[in-house]
């Protein structure tokens, strides 16, 4: 039986097993009713969660000049075109770098050469940068980044995504849920009906469903 989300996230925050590490909590969303051979139907949104995501999340940000100095005081690293390059001649460092990094930003006129150097690397990991434009603070960028999640189904029905931490409260994961199943219904096709089914698990208890 379905739970309302604060009471399924109680539900599974209580039956979880004690671990010896902190463990995550995972939203699982179950799609129907659309062909996701179809890459329009996909679902492939950038969440900004109210509460936080409850973990470090990496972000590498590529600029130059007075952005990358800004950059050092928020990004976990700040590359330039000389390590851009490098990383495109090096191909198990890009995609190592790629699988440790959570979000990449970049200052707009650097997108081609990353295309060019990195591209087959992030493009197949749904990890192409997000552009800096002129205007755009970086500081506030990234730290808009840190809470923000990635809802990506590519074809396949099931998708998982974070929504928080076993030490936060229930409330503030819930409120989480809330703002991506809000997302959710508003890019589907059909809303509401296009969700089969949510549940919400920490990364090794037991599942339990959202009422959607």
């Amino acid at each position: 039986m379905a739970d309302t989300i604060e009471q399924a996230v109680s539900r599974a925050l209580d039956e979880a097993p004690p671990r010896n590490f902190r463990e995550t909590v995972d939203l699982a969303v179950n799609l129907r009713d659309l062909d996701l051979n179809d890459p329009s139907n996909r679902v492939d949104e950038s969440v900004v969660l109210p509460a936080g995501t409850g973990q470090e999340t990496q972000i590498v940000v590529f600029a130059t000049g007075e952005t990358a100095l800004r950059a050092e005081e928020v990004a976990d690293d700040v590359l330039g075109p000389d390590e851009l390059e490098e990383l495109g001649d090096d191909d198990d460092a890009a995609k190592d770098l790629a699988d440790e990094t959570d979000f990449f930003v970049a200052e707009a006129p650097m997108m081609q050469d990353i295309g060019r150097y990195l591209g087959t690397v992030l493009g197949p990991r749904g990890k192409m940068p997000t552009p800096l434009q002129p205007d755009d603070d970086v500081v506030e960028t990234v730290n808009r980044m840190k809470n923000t999640v990635q809802l990506r189904s590519r074809d396949r029905r099931t998708f998982h995504t974070r929504v928080g931490a076993e030490d936060m409260s229930a409330e503030d994961i819930a409120d989480n849920i809330d703002v991506i199943v809000r997302r959710l219904e508003a890019a589907l096709e059909k809303g509401p009906l296009n969700i089969d089914s949510i549940y919400v698990k920490t990364t090794m208890g037991p599942s339990v469903e959202v009422e959607a």
